[in-house]
């Protein structure tokens, strides 16, 4: 077992605990409504920090994109354009069939679809090889976790509703809700690809002079700004709508700014983690990585749910099926940390 398996593991698994804790701090926000906090939170996320961290880690970056043709920039726009349509789609879903089973349709989708369909094109050798191998036995353990998560967010929303006495209402019927979660999941997996897909642009950096470790910036950077414009678009609609517009002048703007900005961080340090986590591995790097990154995603995501209290006021078997999804994730993550080192 090399140095560099373990620091690429040990990256992945605390990009996938930043990614997993994102959401947090939206908890806090009291005055801002969601359009006012996401379009905030993506506009630091997918636009200002992109920007700093690349045009200070990455040099010669206008002679990276002028160099570049546009068969090396069309991947990273493209899925991150379409990945971006995913970001506004997920909170349409979440709100259709509740946040249980939106989490486990859309993560499951973009787990599977994300690692499997890099490896299937780009290193179709490494499939029966203990990295491929690995990947295939732990993506549908992987999918086994998230079924069994949303078997026990449904009982759990079902619990606590009988308990405050008021049913959650839906906007859309439940057929509905889930073929947007369907479509979340498989437009979702379009950020893998825009980073697995545009390895000539990266290579392209590194003979510039930059870092290869901070070489997948010179990525991030165009597939997140083609993420931005959907969100802008679909969180301006809702502003106008909502005529939410003046709340970002409201009192107490500052700390909803601040919770904004911490998102930013989080999600941003788990997407930028993961591209250099990837670098330590041969090969299938992105495809081996985010498996393991979204199976850390989902471990940290549950666990800070439980540790916060949302699962407080749930039955035995609910408890039991959420530490069964637990450690389905634990048994994945260890069977591709196992093939890995093989």
């Amino acid at each position: 077992m090399s140095a560099a398996f373990i620091l690429g593991m040990s990256i992945l698994f605390v990009s996938g605990l930043s990614n997993g804790s994102f959401a947090w701090p939206m908890k806090y926000a009291r005055r801002w409504q969601w359009e006012n906090i996401w379009l905030f939170f993506t506009f630091m996320a997918l636009l200002v920090m992109p920007l700093l961290l690349t045009g200070t880690l990455v040099p010669h970056l206008r002679e990276l994109y002028a160099s570049a043709p546009w068969r090396e920039l069309l991947p990273a726009l493209i899925f991150g354009f379409l990945w971006g349509i995913a970001q506004a789609t997920f909170g349409i879903g979440i709100a259709a069939v509740g946040m249980a089973l939106a989490i486990a349709v859309v993560v499951g989708i973009t787990g599977f679809l994300g690692s499997l369909i890099p490896m299937l094109v780009l290193h179709p050798e490494e499939l029966f090889r203990p990295k491929g191998i690995a990947l295939m036995i732990s993506l549908p353990i992987l999918i086994l976790a998230l079924a069994l998560y949303g078997m026990a967010g449904r009982r759990r929303e079902k619990e606590q509703e009988s308990q405050n006495g008021r049913p959650v209402e839906h906007k859309m019927s439940f057929a509905a809700g889930l073929g947007i979660c369907i479509f979340t999941g498989v437009f979702g997996a379009l950020l893998n690809f825009g980073f697995a897909f545009s390895g000539p642009l990266q290579a392209r950096s590194v003979r510039l002079g930059a870092n290869p470790a901070s070489s997948a910036l010179a990525i991030w950077m165009p597939v997140l700004l083609a993420g931005f414009i959907p969100n802008l678009l679909y969180c301006s609609y809702l502003l106008f709508r909502n005529r939410t517009w003046s709340l970002y002048a409201c009192k107490g703007w500052p700390k909803e700014a601040a919770m904004g900005a911490a998102m930013a961080v989080l999600w941003l340090g788990g997407v930028e983690g993961y591209g250099k986590g990837t670098t330590y591995f041969k090969g299938s790097g992105t495809s081996f990585g985010f498996a393991f990154l979204i199976a850390s995603t989902v471990l940290a995501s549950n666990l800070l749910g439980l540790f916060s209290g949302e699962w407080d006021g749930t039955s035995t078997r609910t408890r039991r099926l959420l530490n069964g999804a637990v450690a389905t994730v634990l048994s994945a993550m260890v069977i591709l940390g196992v093939g890995g080192m093989l």
